[in-house]
């Protein structure tokens, strides 16, 4: 226990060095480019960071840069990222928060201009799409870094590097489910899956994503069922599951179970992350594990869990960039749990067995 937390004390205590050219006490200059819900708490969270300075913001809709202004004042504003990213002389890094449909086309023009670059998740709504993302990082001057922000959560990274460890003996299976409410209604790119790439990749990916960094190799098959049974043409045009299953099968004789269903109430809704191994099973959410054959749980502990993930996630994307350092999730890493969540969605779509090979083109 105490091992892991020297360990982990030592990474975040790690020094970086320079970021294009320049010191590590240098400002870092960062533009946005997505402003919905997803972007505009981006935005906040590099507003508040020290040594960083957004001195850009794109919004596709127009009339989501008014309220972003007032987290940067003074920053360019504009509505055509192409413009924004061929002019960026004077930008270090690219915040990239737009719909998944565009991340490919967005993503591959920064970093063709010599930009670092983060990424929300999922990488994109498509195989081939990920497949050309993940090419371009390998041939980039700049990182590549994604929106899988649970990496950088403290319980979550403390709990992951015990079960790592060896300490809980090997990984015998995994479970996870996201039992919530509805999405927002008003973002209607969300409910069209061609667009979204369906919730089990727009939303799922981040569980996936932890589940597939505890065994560190994709699953062999997949086969799942889903649908939608409550939320039918709610909103109008709606293509997205309302409910699904689905069984991912490891090497090792390892499974990974996970449901999401969003007609849940309240009182029965929520998020769970567990990991069970030979000598017990961790909660990812909390770092608590109990010991197969003994009674009580244990709290890891965990250093410094003042901050957000989405804050450390985002610290870390300045750090690697100043360091050229490659990213926990980088876009390999992240490719890989794209395409398993889009492995769980083709087999729920065919009503068959889907093999991992299947998602390598």
């Amino acid at each position: 226990m105490s091992d892991i937390t020297r360990r982990l004390a030592m990474t975040a205590a790690l020094g970086a060095p320079a970021l294009l050219g320049q010191s590590p006490n240098d400002t870092v200059r960062v533009a946005v480019i997505g402003l919905g819900t997803r972007g505009s708490h981006l935005l906040r969270q590099l507003a508040d960071m020290p040594g960083v300075k957004v001195v850009a913001l794109c919004a596709l809709d127009g009339s989501r840069l008014a309220g972003a202004r007032q987290s940067a004042p003074g920053a360019e504003t504009g509505t055509d990222f192409r413009r924004l990213i061929d002019r960026s002389q004077d930008i270090d890094a690219f915040v990239i928060a737009t719909p998944v449909d565009t991340h490919k086309m967005i993503a591959i023009a920064a970093l063709e201009s010599g930009k670092h670059v983060y990424c929300e998740k999922p990488m994109s709504n498509t195989p081939e799409d990920v497949r050309v993302m993940v090419l371009a990082a390998r041939s980039a001057k700049g990182i590549f870094q994604s929106g899988f922000q649970l990496r950088h959560d403290p319980n979550r990274r403390a709990a992951m590097d015990f079960v790592h460890s060896g300490a809980m003996g090997r990984v015998l299976f995994l479970q996870g489910y996201r039992h919530t409410g509805d999405l927002p209604r008003e973002t209607a790119w969300y409910f069209d899956r061609a667009r979204s790439g369906d919730n089990i990749v727009e939303q799922a990916c981040h569980i996936i994503d932890l589940m597939v960094w505890a065994v560190d190799q994709p699953p062999l098959r997949a086969f799942g069922s889903g649908g939608i049974n409550l939320y039918k043409d709610e909103p109008p045009g709606r293509t997205t599951m309302d409910n699904y299953a689905v069984i991912y099968e490891f090497p090792g004789d390892v499974r990974f179970e996970f449901s999401h269903i969003y007609f849940d109430p309240p009182g029965f809704s929520g998020i769970k992350e567990r990991v069970y191994c030979a000598n017990g099973a961790i909660d990812l959410q909390t770092a608590t594990w109990m010991e197969r054959g003994k009674k009580g749980a244990i709290k890891l502990d965990v250093p410094d869990p003042g901050k957000s993930a989405d804050y450390r996630s985002l610290a870390v994307f300045i750090d690697n960039a100043r360091a050229r350092r490659t990213p926990l999730n980088n876009a390999e890493s992240a490719a890989r749990s794209t395409l398993v969540a889009m492995m769980g969605r083709k087999a729920i779509y065919e009503k068959r067995i889907v093999t991992w090979r299947e998602m390598q083109g």
